[in-house]
């Protein structure tokens, strides 16, 4: 393992966070009222945005003098450190001008305040970077600009990833590039689009920034300001979660805004490398043929009319059900059934009912997170099929989280060969995605992953069981950030937020989130003992 390039290349990382800080800095310095120098410099809204540029500019300069660009070997175990230290390390550096404003809202500055404001800030952050979208916030309307900005922006960059924009911008990494691109893109495969990494990483960002901007346009003329669709925007390809209102995409009650956040959402799911063919190569038939996608289309037209006809017979759950639900707040007398009321209002028509189900469905399929309705106080079956539907996740290539739908293909095809197997035991039955036959190496390797990833599962979940008292807030919580989703079941539903689960819980949920989004293999082999063995 070839530590000093490693340093090197998370000094160079260093140096693009703090030229992307630039940005919500911008935003915060023009929100203040009172441009008075130099005490504009130490206003709450800027002060943390100004320290994290500075820091994390000399930070890696520093940790750029102290390594060296000079890489012998494969570079395979230096590809996936480097992606994975450098998120840890990034995530760090992007957390302070939330641990600041943490620290500004407080009347006495204590250990304890400190402990808590910088656990909070990092765990809104890896969330951002991670694209899952748990939040910590209880006011996200009274958020400095600023900050909202920033939140959101964590997403678009980890969406498509960090790695790959440094891969996009900054001269090769050598031959550490395609493993750090290995890393990072999620699902089995990195195809190239181009021979050279660069290339490919420039073409993945080119289709995102256009998909984008499309959806920023579109949000903007159905009545969002511009700030609150960049916002969403962002939040949607990114398949993040994070908004600008509490009550997410419901806030607007818009019908238009519901159904173009839908689309872009499944958008969002698909493998980029078929946006490309069909945006610029005008490949059709892509579409039409490619396995993944077509399981991927079917599984959520399924679901969506599953989840529609539910509603259309059972409505919402019991009121003694969701009375008895755990929330981080109790619910109770007037006020549930004001939130009842609610919350039947919006599927009180079969367009609503059709339209909610659809929102909810896609948005935690492709792991967005966003939500129009609390699904928490749907019937039981629907809750289910949420949970399920959270492993599903997207596509290979797509900015989804979850296992992915290439993978619960193959892991069903295998199945069901081994059953086979044992009825005909000299059957030769090879693999077979779109018609091409996989290598037995590639079918153990995402066995292999499916397995990590229930292990590591189940192992969290245990954890958190012990954390916490309810048990369906701590299993879903260990779903919802590590397939990278955000609100879970109960205590973590669509209505509810992360801000009171425990310290030590918050950590544990990180590392879930991080496990989730750099697919487990990834972090493994960066801090696995026999990596860094000469």
């Amino acid at each position: 393992m070839s530590k000093s390039f490693i340093i090197f290349s998370v000094g160079k990382l260093l140096e693009i966070l703090a030229l992307v800080l630039i940005i919500p800095a911008a935003i915060a310095f023009f929100e203040i009222p009172t441009k008075v120098f130099p005490a504009i410099l130490l206003d709450y809204r800027l002060l943390g945005f100004l320290i994290a540029i500075v820091s994390s500019f000399i930070c890696g300069n520093i940790l750029k003098l102290i390594g060296s660009d000079e890489l012998t070997g494969t570079g395979i175990r230096e590809g996936f450190a480097i992606v994975t230290f450098g998120w840890i390390i990034l995530t760090v550096f992007g957390s302070v001008p939330l641990f600041l404003y943490f620290i500004s809202q407080t009347e006495a500055v204590t250990t304890s305040v400190v402990i808590r404001a910088f656990t909070d800030s990092y765990f809104e952050i890896m969330s951002g970077f991670t694209t899952t979208g748990a939040s910590i916030m209880t006011n996200i309307e009274a958020l400095p600009r600023g900050i909202l900005f920033w939140r959101s922006m964590t997403h678009w960059l980890g969406g498509m990833g960090i790695i790959t924009l440094a891969l996009a911008i900054l001269p090769a990494f050598g031959i550490a590039s395609y493993q750090m691109f290995r890393g990072e893109v999620p699902g089995p495969t990195s195809e190239r689009l181009q021979p050279r990494i660069g290339q490919t990483a420039k073409i993945l960002w080119g289709v995102y920034a256009l998909l984008t901007l499309v959806e920023v346009i579109l949000l903007n003329f159905g009545g969002m300001s511009i700030f609150d669709a960049l916002c969403h925007a962002f939040g949607t390809m990114a398949t993040g979660g994070f908004s600008t209102k509490s009550a997410s995409i419901g806030a607007y009650k818009s019908a238009y805004i519901d159904w173009v956040v839908i689309v872009f959402m499944f958008f969002a799911g698909m493998n980029f490398l078929i946006h490309y063919q069909v945006l610029f190569a005008r490949k059709w038939n892509l579409v039409k043929n490619n396995r993944e996608f077509r399981f991927y289309s079917a599984v959520l037209i399924i679901a969506i009319i599953l989840s529609a006809f539910v509603l259309q017979t059972r409505g919402l759950a019991p009121k003694e059900q969701i009375a008895r639900s755990f929330r981080s707040e109790p619910i109770a007398g007037s006020m549930l059934a004001e939130k009842i009321a609610d919350q039947e209002k919006k599927i009180s028509s079969f367009h609503d009912k059709v339209r909610n189900a659809t929102f909810q469905v896609v948005s935690i399929t492709t792991t967005t997170g966003y939500s129009t309705a609390d699904s928490d106080m749907w019937p039981n079956f629907i809750r289910f099929m949420l949970v399920v539907l959270m492993f599903f996740g997207g596509c290979a290539g797509s900015t989804g989280g979850g296992i992915k739908m290439t993978r619960i293909m193959i892991g069903i095809k295998t199945a069901w060969r081994e059953v086979k197997t044992l009825i005909q035991p000299r059957l030769i039955s090879p693999i077979k995605i779109a018609g091409k036959e996989l290598k037995e190496k590639q079918v153990a390797n995402i066995v292999g992953f499916i397995a990590l990833f229930l292990g590591c599962f189940v192992i969290l979940s245990a954890v958190m069981s012990f954390l916490i008292s309810d048990f369906t807030t701590a299993v879903t919580s260990v779903v919802a950030t590590m397939c990278n989703i955000g609100p879970g079941l109960s205590g973590i539903g669509a209505a509810e937020n992360y801000a009171w689960i425990p310290i030590p819980g918050k950590w544990v949920l990180c590392l879930s989130m991080l496990l989730g989004r750099l697919e487990i293999y990834t972090v493994l082999i960066a801090l696995s003992p026999i990596s860094w063995r000469k």
